[in-house]
């Protein structure tokens, strides 16, 4: 059987695997699927209102398309299968993609890459919103080279259903010497859904997303929360985990914890802005698309983690497009960070959902392997930074992804 035979094999495997852990793993890692995506869909529906159209939401309007889209599907097994089965028709297009004819060593590489994040990450990363925008990004990824408007468009519709894939349109629009193509894309999906929503009656909830995120609390997965998780195992007065019952998540708190929340945005502004401007100065310099574009996408990615005040686990999964581009395009170099990644997607599951149950009461265990976690992903921070400012200039490269 041929490597790609073998790659799709593993494909059905993985998601199988990955879909029953999610009924078998403890602390309801499917939660949010039943709890929250499938009330959200079944109101729109059922015309008791648009979440992001007839009230604010923490997502961007399109984020509803694919929990409506999985009510389609729940006549097979119910809601929680159709979302399963949507994620994974989702992944095997991108996949296909990602694989073609399988000729292409480095495709290879970067396809076994995604399986084994997926299977090491666990069923939060195919049970979240995360898991529907992770194929349209990593599709758009492959196309910029040579169809950077449709890769816009993409890129932009999984903007506008979770914010994080901006960082990859930024990046694009750096790195690609077509970047006017990139920016007019993004305007035509901004465009259209911003007509849909103000249409709809949704016009004062457009942005709402924006400030849902921005007057968050510290998510207790945060790498920024460790200052007050550790004070909450040591017994320090006044900090401690508590659930936020608004956001539904887990935060943390103690004493100087209101100035930590208010520099969070800013420092995270100001690390984006300053790794795009870094970028910007290596295009400007002459550093081709092909080196430029995977070290500056990740930087900015992982920024967009390790500088959040919210930490949810499944934004790991924003790991796969920049890591497999990068393989995609130069596998020697790229091996090392994504063998970090893959440690970083396992204790990840480690942290949510198999020992979550022990960080919430601010157990040491628990403690600890969440910031091994975190530890990880600051070093994969510093390697991307680095392979970034070392970017070659002026070197002649190819100009496509291969």
């Amino acid at each position: 059987m041929s490597r790609r035979g073998w790659l799709w094999i593993a494909f059905v495997v993985v998601h199988v695997l990955v879909a029953v852990l999610g009924y078998v793993l403890p602390n309801i890692p499917m939660g949010d699927v039943y709890l929250v995506y499938e009330p959200w869909a079944r109101d729109a529906v059922e015309g008791r209102g648009v979440a992001g159209i007839s009230h604010a939401w923490i997502y961007p309007q399109l984020a509803i398309l694919p929990m409506v889209l999985a009510l389609g599907l729940e006549w097979i097994a119910g809601y929680e299968v159709a979302w399963a089965l949507l994620v994974t028709l989702a992944d095997a297009l991108a996949f296909a993609m990602l694989v073609g004819r399988g000729r292409s060593n480095g495709r290879m590489l970067a396809a076994a890459f995604w399986l084994g994040f997926a299977l090491l990450l666990g069923p939060v990363g195919m049970y979240r919103l995360d898991g529907i925008t992770v194929p349209l990004a990593l599709a758009g990824c492959l196309w910029l080279a040579g169809r950077p408007l449709v890769a816009s468009i993409l890129l932009s519709v999984a903007t506008w259903m979770k914010v994080w894939p901006a960082a990859l349109l930024a990046a694009a629009v750096v790195a690609l010497r077509r970047r006017l193509v990139v920016v007019g894309g993004a305007l035509i999906v901004t465009g259209l859904t911003a007509v849909a929503v103000v249409a709809a009656g949704g016009g004062a909830h457009l942005l709402g997303f924006v400030a849902g995120q921005t007057g968050r609390g510290l998510q207790l997965e945060a790498p920024i929360s460790a200052i007050y998780l550790w004070q909450a195992v040591a017994g320090v007065p006044g900090a401690l985990v508590y659930y936020d019952r608004d956001i539904l998540t887990f935060q943390v708190t103690g004493p100087g914890v209101d100035g930590v929340i208010a520099a969070m945005t800013p420092v995270l502004v100001v690390a984006v802005f300053s790794i795009a401007a870094l970028g910007a100065f290596l295009a400007w310099r002459g550093a081709r698309f092909v080196t430029l574009f995977p070290p500056l996408a990740l930087s900015l990615v992982l920024a967009f983690i390790v500088f959040n005040k919210v930490g949810s686990p499944q934004f790991l999964t924003w790991l796969i497009a920049p890591v497999a581009i990068g393989l995609v395009l130069d596998r020697r170099r790229w091996l090392l960070p994504a063998v970090v990644a893959l440690v970083a997607a396992l204790l990840t599951q480690l942290v949510y959902p198999v020992f979550y149950d022990r960080i919430i009461v601010a157990d040491a265990f628990g403690a600890t392997v969440l910031a091994l976690r975190n530890l990880v992903m600051l070093a994969l921070f510093a390697w991307a930074v680095a392979r970034l400012a070392r970017v070659p200039r002026s070197a002649r490269h190819p100009s496509t992804v291969s």
